[in-house]
């Protein structure tokens, strides 16, 4: 299991090096504790080259699990990092922020918050103040997140049309 571990990092150092992450990218532990956390232990992951962020196909032996997108969505001042996780018919798993720079609204990579995410999928209405709870104070991350996720699940799913998943 280590030696799983280790090669999914390895891969995702070189992930995060993809162009539209040069300057803010995932620290590749945390997106390598990420994945395994939403898949489980052992999972390893191919990059696909589709968009200028990372897109990923997610393995556990020959088993594709799921498709994941790494992403960065502008907060106030600062981008935010995040994870969108599906399962192979695009329900989404899970999301994380994998990191979050502004001084206030981190409350939106808090468990209690993107548990309500799961379960949705491309072209659920995801709007913040109905299906998605607001958090005082962090107005402006919790609108840029929600976007974000049904941005990436938007594209997954017309990737996933198109044959190119």
């Amino acid at each position: 299991m280590r030696r799983l571990r280790f090669t999914l990092v390895a891969l995702l150092t070189l992930v995060g090096s993809a162009p539209s992450l040069m300057a803010q990218r995932a620290p590749p532990r945390k997106l390598a504790a990420s994945l395994e956390r939403v898949y489980g232990p052992g999972v390893r992951a191919d990059t696909v080259p589709i968009d200028p962020e990372v897109t990923l196909r997610i393995y556990r032996g020959d088993s594709l699990l799921g498709f994941a997108q790494v992403g960065n969505v502008k907060g106030k001042d600062q981008p935010i990092t995040f994870l969108v996780a599906t399962d192979t018919a695009l329900r989404l798993k899970d999301i994380d922020i994998l990191v979050y720079r502004e001084p206030y609204g981190g409350e939106v990579a808090y468990e209690q918050w993107r548990r309500q995410f799961r379960g949705t999928r491309p072209g659920d209405s995801l709007e913040v103040d109905r299906q998605i709870r607001g958090i005082s104070g962090a107005t402006i991350s919790v609108h840029a997140v929600t976007a974000a996720v049904r941005h990436s699940l938007e594209n997954l799913a017309a990737w996933h049309k198109d044959g190119r998943l």
